[in-house]
């Protein structure tokens, strides 16, 4: 084997032992409990309780919108943009199309770890804030792989159309679960579409 091809070989085998140890480390991340309903393998009906969690809505795409609110929540959990300890992260971090504005912008949310209560956090930094969201059902679709928009957006009608298959009618528009970071090759992250269930 040739010198760069040595090195090449190399690479990749250090790349793919980092991507194993970041997805061994996120399996380990804290996610919030539910009550399992319906298990149909890639569909499920959960019921979440009541969830803390931090959130930003941010202007643009959804990726661009997404990558700023994901800095502006890091920068909080993380304390770099307010003093005192860190907060850990969890999974899933949640994104959905801004319900209160009329332009193309989109809400991120981190779900704080189990332990805290509204009041036990941190105080909020400029740009997000701490709140809770309902205990509440959703259909959930879940699926691998790098998700687009056009992805999302099929995976969103095959979730349509089993909750239509067991009548069971949207209280909400869809919101994008996203378990892992992008160090996880696509064949392996986990990504949720959740619809809230009346």
């Amino acid at each position: 084997m040739s010198k760069a091809r040595w090195i090449a070989a190399a690479a990749a085998g250090t790349a793919a032992v980092a991507a194993a140890a970041y997805y061994l480390n996120e399996r380990n991340t804290e996610k919030p409990d539910y009550d399992l309903l319906i298990d149909e393998g890639k569909f499920a009906l959960r019921a979440y309780p009541e969830m803390v969690v931090a959130e930003t809505v941010q202007a643009g795409s959804r990726e661009t919108a997404m990558g700023n609110g994901f800095r502006v929540l890091a920068d909080y959990i993380f304390a770099r943009s307010r003093p005192g300890e860190k907060i850990a992260m969890t999974a899933p971090i949640l994104c959905d199309a801004d319900p209160d504005s009329d332009e193309d912008s989109w809400r991120t949310r981190f779900v704080m770890p189990g332990k805290y209560r509204e009041d036990d956090l941190p105080p909020e930094s400029p740009g997000m804030i701490v709140t809770k969201m309902p205990a509440r059902r959703v259909a959930v679709f879940r699926f691998s792989g790098a998700p687009d928009d056009d992805v999302l957006a099929a995976k969103k009608a095959e979730l349509a159309e089993w909750m239509e298959a067991n009548s069971l009618e949207a209280e909400g528009p869809a919101e994008f679960a996203f378990y892992n970071s992008p160090f996880i090759p696509g064949p392996i992250r986990r990504n949720e579409i959740w619809i809230p269930v009346a």
